[in-house]
């Protein structure tokens, strides 16, 4: 039996390809790796009785990245230039599960990426030292899964 099965989703890489070699800290948390689709109905002409379920096109749900606020980031500089002048420049981002030795168990390559939403966690005056942590979400055309 394959010692990596089932794989643990705690050791992850996240890569942007428009910024190679820029080190961007680890994300606390990924989620958004989601795709569906919702059958169409449609009735056969003439016959009230049948209905045809057809597949429509994949809905994919928005990559959400969670980390430890990190001062002087060029994903972050992206994500805030593209919301504040409504320009994107749309990227291409890999998420990797890694195994023990920092090998790819598998990955999923995420295409047409751009920021839609940036968000950082309140601030406390009387917190007990709780970390900054910002969200970015960002919506993309597809994503494909290697192994």
């Amino acid at each position: 039996m394959d010692p990596a099965y089932p794989p643990v989703g705690f050791y992850y890489k996240v890569n942007f390809i428009s910024y190679p070699g820029k080190q961007e800290g680890n994300f606390q948390d990924v989620t958004g790796i989601s795709v569906s689709i919702s059958p169409e109905e449609v009735r056969e002409g003439g016959e009230n009785q049948f209905v045809y379920k057809l597949p429509s096109p994949p809905k994919y749900s928005n990559l959400v990245l969670r980390r430890g606020m990190l001062i002087g980031s060029v994903v972050t500089e992206w994500v805030t230039k593209s919301l504040s002048t409504f320009t994107f420049k749309p990227t291409t981002v890999v998420v990797m599960l890694l195994d023990e030795k920092a090998k790819p168990l598998s990955s999923w390559k995420f295409y047409g990426v751009y920021p839609v939403k940036m968000e950082v966690s309140g601030l406390k005056a009387m917190g007990a030292g709780e970390i900054v942590i910002e969200t970015l979400e960002l919506a993309y055309k597809y994503f494909e899964t290697t192994k």
